[in-house]
Protein backbone atom coordinates (compact mmCIF):
# COMPACT_ATOMS: atom_id res chain seq x y z
CA UNK A 1 0.00 0.00 0.00
CA UNK A 2 1.46 3.32 -1.04
CA UNK A 3 1.36 6.44 1.09
CA UNK A 4 -1.36 7.80 -1.20
CA UNK A 5 -3.72 5.19 0.20
CA UNK A 6 -3.32 6.64 3.66
CA UNK A 7 -3.70 10.30 2.62
CA UNK A 8 -6.61 9.99 0.23
CA UNK A 9 -8.99 8.01 2.36
CA UNK A 10 -8.42 4.76 0.47
CA UNK A 11 -8.16 1.85 2.90
CA UNK A 12 -9.47 4.29 5.49
CA UNK A 13 -9.00 4.06 9.25
CA UNK A 14 -11.44 4.24 12.13
CA UNK A 15 -10.80 5.82 15.53
CA UNK A 16 -10.39 3.27 18.35
CA UNK A 17 -10.54 5.66 21.29
CA UNK A 18 -13.47 7.90 22.23
CA UNK A 19 -12.80 11.60 22.40
CA UNK A 20 -13.44 11.64 26.15
CA UNK A 21 -10.86 8.90 26.74
CA UNK A 22 -8.32 10.72 24.63
CA UNK A 23 -8.89 13.98 26.45
CA UNK A 24 -8.51 12.20 29.77
CA UNK A 25 -5.20 10.79 28.62
CA UNK A 26 -4.13 14.18 27.30
CA UNK A 27 -4.69 15.91 30.62
CA UNK A 28 -3.28 12.98 32.54
CA UNK A 29 0.01 12.75 30.67
CA UNK A 30 3.16 13.17 32.68
CA UNK A 31 4.92 16.53 32.49
CA UNK A 32 8.17 14.61 31.96
CA UNK A 33 7.38 14.19 28.27
CA UNK A 34 4.73 16.89 27.68
CA UNK A 35 7.30 18.99 25.82
CA UNK A 36 6.93 16.85 22.69
CA UNK A 37 3.77 18.79 21.75
CA UNK A 38 5.76 22.00 22.22
CA UNK A 39 8.43 20.54 19.94
CA UNK A 40 5.78 19.78 17.32
CA UNK A 41 4.60 23.37 17.63
CA UNK A 42 8.14 24.63 17.03
CA UNK A 43 8.51 22.31 14.03
CA UNK A 44 5.32 23.65 12.46
CA UNK A 45 6.35 27.27 13.01
CA UNK A 46 10.03 27.03 12.06
CA UNK A 47 9.96 24.54 9.17
CA UNK A 48 8.27 26.35 6.33
CA UNK A 49 9.68 23.97 3.74
CA UNK A 50 11.60 20.71 3.70
CA UNK A 51 12.98 18.02 1.46
CA UNK A 52 14.35 14.61 2.35
CA UNK A 53 14.87 11.05 1.23
CA UNK A 54 12.45 8.55 2.72
CA UNK A 55 12.13 4.83 3.27
CA UNK A 56 8.63 3.44 3.81
CA UNK A 57 7.84 0.01 5.22
CA UNK A 58 4.25 -1.17 5.03
CA UNK A 59 3.36 -4.07 7.32
CA UNK A 60 0.11 -5.90 6.64
CA UNK A 61 -1.36 -7.70 9.67
CA UNK A 62 -1.44 -11.45 9.99
CA UNK A 63 -4.74 -13.07 9.10
CA UNK A 64 -6.17 -16.55 9.32
CA UNK A 65 -3.76 -18.89 7.52
CA UNK A 66 -1.57 -15.93 6.50
CA UNK A 67 1.50 -14.46 8.15
CA UNK A 68 2.15 -10.75 8.40
CA UNK A 69 3.74 -9.30 5.26
CA UNK A 70 5.95 -6.28 4.76
CA UNK A 71 6.92 -4.23 1.71
CA UNK A 72 9.57 -1.53 1.48
CA UNK A 73 9.72 1.41 -0.91
CA UNK A 74 11.82 4.54 -1.10
CA UNK A 75 12.07 7.90 -2.78
CA UNK A 76 12.15 11.63 -2.16
CA UNK A 77 9.77 13.92 -0.28
CA UNK A 78 9.36 17.69 -0.24
CA UNK A 79 6.86 20.33 0.89
CA UNK A 80 6.35 24.06 1.04
CA UNK A 81 3.87 24.93 3.74
CA UNK A 82 0.91 25.19 3.69
CA UNK A 83 -0.37 24.04 0.30
CA UNK A 84 2.11 21.94 -1.69
CA UNK A 85 4.00 18.69 -1.23
CA UNK A 86 5.21 15.71 -3.22
CA UNK A 87 6.26 12.10 -2.68
CA UNK A 88 8.33 10.73 -5.57
CA UNK A 89 8.71 6.97 -5.22
CA UNK A 90 11.66 5.51 -7.11
CA UNK A 91 11.85 1.95 -5.74
CA UNK A 92 10.54 -0.65 -6.29
CA UNK A 93 8.18 1.16 -8.69
CA UNK A 94 8.00 4.71 -9.99
CA UNK A 95 5.04 6.61 -8.60
CA UNK A 96 4.45 10.32 -7.98
CA UNK A 97 2.06 11.91 -5.50
CA UNK A 98 1.85 15.67 -5.96
CA UNK A 99 -0.32 18.21 -4.16
CA UNK A 100 -0.24 21.47 -6.13
CA UNK A 101 -2.53 23.53 -3.90
CA UNK A 102 -5.70 22.67 -5.79
CA UNK A 103 -5.47 18.97 -6.60
CA UNK A 104 -3.69 15.86 -5.41
CA UNK A 105 -2.27 13.90 -8.35
CA UNK A 106 -1.25 10.24 -8.23
CA UNK A 107 0.76 9.04 -11.21
CA UNK A 108 1.48 5.34 -11.65
CA UNK A 109 4.17 4.97 -14.32
CA UNK A 110 3.58 1.24 -14.84
CA UNK A 111 -0.11 1.77 -15.56
CA UNK A 112 0.45 5.13 -17.28
CA UNK A 113 -2.48 6.31 -15.20
CA UNK A 114 -3.15 9.53 -13.28
CA UNK A 115 -5.71 9.93 -10.50
CA UNK A 116 -6.79 13.51 -9.75
CA UNK A 117 -8.53 14.45 -6.50
CA UNK A 118 -9.64 17.72 -4.97
CA UNK A 119 -6.95 18.60 -2.42
CA UNK A 120 -9.19 20.15 0.23
CA UNK A 121 -11.34 17.02 0.36
CA UNK A 122 -8.46 14.55 0.19
CA UNK A 123 -6.19 15.98 2.87
CA UNK A 124 -8.35 17.15 5.78
CA UNK A 125 -7.20 14.59 8.38
CA UNK A 126 -4.16 12.92 6.87
CA UNK A 127 -0.43 12.52 7.55
CA UNK A 128 0.13 15.24 4.97
CA UNK A 129 -1.92 17.73 6.97
CA UNK A 130 0.15 16.86 10.05
CA UNK A 131 3.54 17.50 8.49
CA UNK A 132 3.05 19.75 5.47
CA UNK A 133 -0.21 21.71 5.68
CA UNK A 134 -0.84 22.88 9.24
CA UNK A 135 0.68 26.22 10.21
CA UNK A 136 0.53 25.72 13.96
CA UNK A 137 -0.65 23.38 16.71
CA UNK A 138 -3.87 25.33 17.23
CA UNK A 139 -5.02 24.69 13.67
CA UNK A 140 -3.89 21.07 13.92
CA UNK A 141 -5.92 20.53 17.09
CA UNK A 142 -9.08 21.39 15.19
CA UNK A 143 -8.68 18.07 13.37
CA UNK A 144 -6.61 15.95 15.79
CA UNK A 145 -6.23 15.19 19.45
CA UNK A 146 -2.50 15.50 20.18
CA UNK A 147 -1.02 13.43 23.00
CA UNK A 148 2.56 13.72 24.22
CA UNK A 149 4.26 10.32 24.56
CA UNK A 150 7.49 9.20 26.25
CA UNK A 151 10.77 9.71 24.43
CA UNK A 152 12.04 6.61 22.61
CA UNK A 153 14.85 5.80 20.18
CA UNK A 154 16.38 9.23 20.76
CA UNK A 155 13.21 10.97 19.56
CA UNK A 156 10.33 12.89 21.06
CA UNK A 157 6.93 11.47 20.12
CA UNK A 158 3.44 12.88 19.64
CA UNK A 159 0.38 10.73 18.94
CA UNK A 160 -2.27 12.34 16.74
CA UNK A 161 -5.78 10.88 16.54
CA UNK A 162 -8.53 12.47 14.40
CA UNK A 163 -11.61 13.90 16.10
CA UNK A 164 -13.85 12.55 13.35
CA UNK A 165 -14.88 8.92 13.45
CA UNK A 166 -15.06 9.05 9.64
CA UNK A 167 -11.43 10.06 9.26
CA UNK A 168 -9.07 8.15 7.00
CA UNK A 169 -6.71 7.69 9.96
CA UNK A 170 -6.79 5.80 13.21
CA UNK A 171 -3.56 7.11 14.65
CA UNK A 172 -0.29 8.68 13.58
CA UNK A 173 2.80 8.86 15.78
CA UNK A 174 5.22 11.66 14.92
CA UNK A 175 8.89 11.20 15.82
CA UNK A 176 10.92 14.41 16.23
CA UNK A 177 14.63 14.96 16.86
CA UNK A 178 15.29 18.08 18.93
CA UNK A 179 18.65 19.82 19.00
CA UNK A 180 18.42 23.15 20.75
CA UNK A 181 15.98 25.29 18.76
CA UNK A 182 16.07 22.98 15.75
CA UNK A 183 13.30 20.37 15.46
CA UNK A 184 13.60 17.79 12.71
CA UNK A 185 10.94 15.36 11.50
CA UNK A 186 12.45 11.88 11.54
CA UNK A 187 9.64 9.31 11.53
CA UNK A 188 5.93 8.79 10.95
CA UNK A 189 4.20 5.68 12.29
CA UNK A 190 0.76 5.35 10.67
CA UNK A 191 -1.88 2.77 11.62
CA UNK A 192 -5.04 2.07 9.62
CA UNK A 193 -8.37 0.49 10.52
CA UNK A 194 -7.39 -2.81 8.94
CA UNK A 195 -4.32 -3.04 11.16
CA UNK A 196 -1.91 -2.10 8.38
CA UNK A 197 1.05 -0.14 9.69
CA UNK A 198 3.16 2.22 7.60
CA UNK A 199 6.55 3.34 8.93
CA UNK A 200 8.17 6.27 7.12
CA UNK A 201 11.72 7.32 7.99
CA UNK A 202 13.17 10.57 6.66
CA UNK A 203 16.89 10.86 5.95
CA UNK A 204 19.29 13.52 4.60
CA UNK A 205 16.79 16.20 5.52
CA UNK A 206 17.19 19.77 4.26
CA UNK A 207 15.15 22.32 6.24
CA UNK A 208 13.94 25.53 4.57
CA UNK A 209 16.06 25.13 1.40
CA UNK A 210 16.15 28.41 -0.52
CA UNK A 211 15.88 26.79 -3.94
CA UNK A 212 12.65 24.93 -3.12
CA UNK A 213 9.66 26.87 -4.46
CA UNK A 214 5.94 26.15 -5.01
CA UNK A 215 6.53 26.16 -8.77
CA UNK A 216 8.39 22.84 -8.40
CA UNK A 217 5.11 21.20 -7.34
CA UNK A 218 3.24 21.75 -10.58
CA UNK A 219 2.06 18.55 -12.19
CA UNK A 220 1.15 17.98 -15.84
CA UNK A 221 -0.20 14.50 -16.72
CA UNK A 222 2.17 12.73 -19.12
CA UNK A 223 1.03 12.63 -22.72
CA UNK A 224 -1.13 9.59 -23.35
CA UNK A 225 -1.79 8.86 -19.66
CA UNK A 226 -5.33 8.00 -18.59
CA UNK A 227 -6.65 10.65 -16.16
CA UNK A 228 -9.20 9.43 -13.61
CA UNK A 229 -11.29 11.86 -11.53
CA UNK A 230 -13.11 9.85 -8.82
Amino acid sequence: MKFFNTISGMRSLQKVFTKSALLACLFGCSGAFADSVDSLSLFLKSTRSMRADFVQTVISPAKENRLAKSKTSSGKFAFVRPTVFRFDYTKPFVQNIVADGQYVWLYDADLNQVTQRNQSQALATTPASLIASANDVTSLQKEFVLIAQPDADGLQWVAATPHSSDSSLQRVRIGLRVKGEVVQLVQLDILDVFGTRSLIKFERTDINPKQLTPAQFNFVPPKGADVIKP
